[in-house]
């Protein structure tokens, strides 16, 4: 089972992450945590959502956060494991040591070939970016 099929009702859910199912309600409604709709519109949370849940409530109840600044640390997390991914995937596709991206028509990251240059943009502001990481201990 992968922590992010839905599997729980709300009733389950909150007994999980031990709050009130009208919790999970509110904090669906402000976008904290999010579940999955079944069929008939019901709730279905997944382990990933539970343990946001815990999160949540432990920022809230033992570091003091209010609910808008939760949200945006879960958004800036969520933001910096999408980054991660990313320069994982290009760092995978490109030769070590010699990484030449550009920015693509749509904005995404493109590895261009080493010795060639990338394909005229129609945007005045689009730019070749070489990335060549800082040297150890730097």
């Amino acid at each position: 089972m992968r922590d992010d099929e839905p599997q729980f009702v709300i009733s389950e859910a909150a007994a999980l992450a031990g709050m009130h199912p009208q919790t999970l309600r509110q904090y669906d409604r402000l976008g904290l945590v999010s579940p999955r709709r079944a069929v008939g519109r019901g709730r279905r949370y997944s382990l990933r959502d539970v343990a946001k849940l815990r999160e949540v409530q432990r920022l809230s109840h033992e570091e003091g956060v209010n609910l808008a600044g939760i949200k945006k640390i879960i958004a800036l997390e969520e933001r910096v494991e999408r980054l991660e991914a990313l320069l994982e995937l290009l760092a995978t596709r490109a030769e070590p040591g010699r990484r030449v991206f550009t920015a693509g028509s749509t904005g995404d990251v493109v590895i261009v070939p080493r010795g060639r240059r990338a394909a005229r943009a129609t945007d005045e502001r689009a730019a070749l970016v070489r990335w060549t990481p800082f040297p150890p201990g730097r």
